[in-house]
This record gives structure tokens, C-alpha cells and sequence, in this order.
């Protein structure tokens, strides 16, 4: 037997990779990426506007959460099937509840304590979202959980509460066929709606903990079956596995808020890299950074606004306005432009 002290030390080509210490998650390539001329919608839980915002911030061409954040599928379906058919709310869509005007189909976020101002800004939301459906070439879909709230008196599944007594709603999950049947539904009107459609489904990493962690897992593995089955039906369907890479290559409660439910910032970025890898071209990655470098300049704030150095620092970032716009005249930047005029004390 060999003595500890005696064991041979591994060479070099006996041990030529250090360990990842992570499973990385496989995503295979897009036929079509995205460019600045590239229309996209993004509906569905919160996690769609961690994504969604980075686009829109980088001057992408994108709408996000038409209807404001939805969690289950059968609301998601409600809510664009509406965009598709563009038919207008009315007075009749809402109800009024804490001295608010709300509709069962949208998020909070459109609410008003006037009925008019509640009813004028879901269809003005409605008629620009419409557009931009009918044009899109991606619309990604988070699902957030199987689990619903439907009105005891009509049956109808909510996407959201609007914090109405808990007594008058039922609370149950969705089955598989559930799921895929409602999906199936809106695609199929989807792509006759938009037949350049892709639609890329994916199940939030964000934990919905009220229903305990066995009822988290179980509604998150109902909408993962689910979308699976719709990927094997459909051509023009893919899944991008947010909540897998948060499972199986972060897998560490570092990566979370301190709710411990919610990602933080680091996990964000981190699928956003991934996700910017898989879907938008190099090319297009270039022009965003340069993009993504002027956003940051935007944020600087030097002790004196008036110094020699500031004003050049802003010269300067005007000139790279004007050669990002004379290179890329589908940029906007207005905003960015008018603020670093706006602090110029020199003409």
C-alpha cells in the first residue's frame, strides 16, 4: 500500500481543467436575432420586466407588460388575445373597489380613483401595444405560477386581486392540459394574427413561497411540462431556461434579495448575458454597448458642474451622440442629448 507522503502529485495532463463548480445550462442558437429594427413584446410575471427594462433602456424597439404584470397563463392568454382582437374596454370591464376603478385583466398599475382616467389609459395602452403585436418578431411569455384566483360569482380567472376580500375569490391550480390548452389557444390566434411571430416561453425563477416550497415546486413544474409540450408542437416556440440557470448553475441564496425569493442584480445581469448571447447579434451587442457607455455617463456627477474638465467630459459625450446617430439614425437620443446640453455653462 502506498503511504499518503508517497501518492503520486497529478501531472498537469492528468489534470488540465480546473472545475467549473457549476452545471452550465446548454441554449441553443436563434435563426433570427435581434437587431435595433427588431420589434418585440415581452408579457407576463415581474421577471419579464427584469428582462424587458434592459432592453428598453438600450433604446431597443420593445413593449413591455401591455396589461401590466400577469403571473398565470390563462391571464396572460385573456390579456393578448384582447390585443389581438383590439377590441376597446368599456365602463362594463370595470369594477370599483377602495375608491379605485380596476379591471380583473390588468395589473394595479392602471387604477384610478376616476373611471374615465382608468378606462382612457388601459385603451390607449391597448391601441399602442396592438400596433406593436402585429409588427413584432419575438414576444417572450414568463410564467409565473399555475396557481389562480377566480371569482366565486362568475368563474372567472383574475389576474389580479386588486386586495379584494379573499372570501370572494376560489384559489386553485391549473392542470397540465390546463395550461397547454389555454396556450395553445393564444398561439394559434397569435401567429394567425402575426404569422412572423416567434414566441419564446419562459417559467420565472422567482419563487411564489404563500403556497409553501412543495406547492412553489408543483406549480412551477406543472407550466414547465406544459411549455414543453407546446415547444414539441410548435415551430415557431422556444423556451429560454431562466429558471433553470437560477436552479442548476447559480444555485446559491447569494444570488437573492433579501426576501430570498426575489433575484438580485448579480443573478439578473448574469441571465441577461445569457439571454443577450442567445438572441441579439453581435453586430447589435456592439452598438449596445457604446449605448449602454453613453447610460452611464448620464449618471456621472462631478463636484463642480462648471469646471474645465466636466464641460470637455460633456463635449465630448456630445460628439458621441453625433457619431452614434450619424452611424445609427435609428437611435434616440434625445433625452441623453438634452441632458448633457443642459448642463453645459459654455456655448
Amino acid at each position: 500500500m502506498t503511504r499518503p507522503s508517497q501518492r503520486t502529485k497529478p501531472t498537469m495532463s492528468q489534470n488540465p481543467q480546473p472545475p467549473l463548480f457549476r452545471t452550465p445550462i446548454e441554449i441553443s442558437q436563434v435563426s433570427y436575432a435581434i437587431s435595433y429594427n427588431t420589434p418585440v413584446m415581452f408579457a407576463g410575471s415581474c421577471f419579464t420586466e427584469n428582462i424587458g427594462d434592459r432592453l428598453h433602456a438600450l433604446k431597443f424597439p420593445c413593449d413591455i407588460n401591455p396589461l401590466g404584470i400577469l403571473y398565470n397563463p390563462v391571464s396572460i392568454r385573456n390579456g393578448l388575445e384582447q390585443l389581438v382582437h383590439g377590441k376597446p374596454y368599456t365602463a362594463a370591464d370595470l369594477e370599483r373597489g377602495d375608491d379605485l376603478w380596476f379591471s380583473y385583466h390588468h395589473h394595479g398599475r392602471f387604477s384610478h380613483r376616476d373611471q374615465n382616467t382608468c378606462l382612457q389609459n388601459i385603451n390607449a395602452r391597448l391601441s399602442r401595444s396592438a400596433a406593436l403585436l402585429k409588427e413584432a418578431r419575438y414576444l417572450f411569455l414568463t410564467l409565473g405560477t399555475a396557481r389562480v384566483f377566480a371569482r366565486k360569482d362568475t368563474g372567472q380567472i383574475v389576474a389580479n386581486c386588486h386586495k379584494q376580500p379573499a372570501a370572494i375569490f376560489d384559489h386553485y391550480l391549473l392542470s397540465v392540459d390546463t395550461v397547454t390548452q389555454a396556450c395553445t389557444t393564444l398561439i394559434d390566434n397569435l401567429l394567425s394574427h402575426n404569422p412572423q411571430l416567434e414566441i419564446v416561453f419562459t417559467v420565472s425563477p422567482i419563487r411564489h413561497w404563500k403556497d409553501g416550497a412543495s406547492g412553489n415546486q408543483l406549480s412551477k413544474s406543472t407550466l414547465i411540462v406544459a411549455v414543453h409540450q407546446l415547444v414539441e408542437q410548435y415551430k415557431q416556440v422556444a423556451y429560454f431556461p431562466a429558471y433553470e440557470i437560477v436552479m442548476d448553475e447559480l444555485r446559491d441564496y447569494r444570488f437573492y434579495t433579501s426576501d430570498m425569493l426575489h433575484l438580485d442584480e448579480v443573478a439578473i445581469d448574469y441571465i441577461w448575458q445569457r439571454f443577450a448571447a442567445t438572441y441579439i447579434s453581435e453586430e447589435t451587442l456592439e452598438i449596445s454597448a457604446q449605448v449602454d457607455k453613453l447610460l452611464k455617463a448620464t449618471q456621472h456627477r462631478p463636484e463642480d458642474i462648471e469646471s474645465a474638465g466636466y464641460q470637455t467630459f460633456l463635449e465630448r459625450q456630445l460628439e458621441t451622440i453625433d457619431l452614434l446617430k450619424t452611424k445609427h439614425p435609428f437611435l434616440d437620443l434625445s433625452d441623453e442629448r438634452q441632458l448633457f446640453q443642459s448642463r453645459k455653462t459654455t456655448p
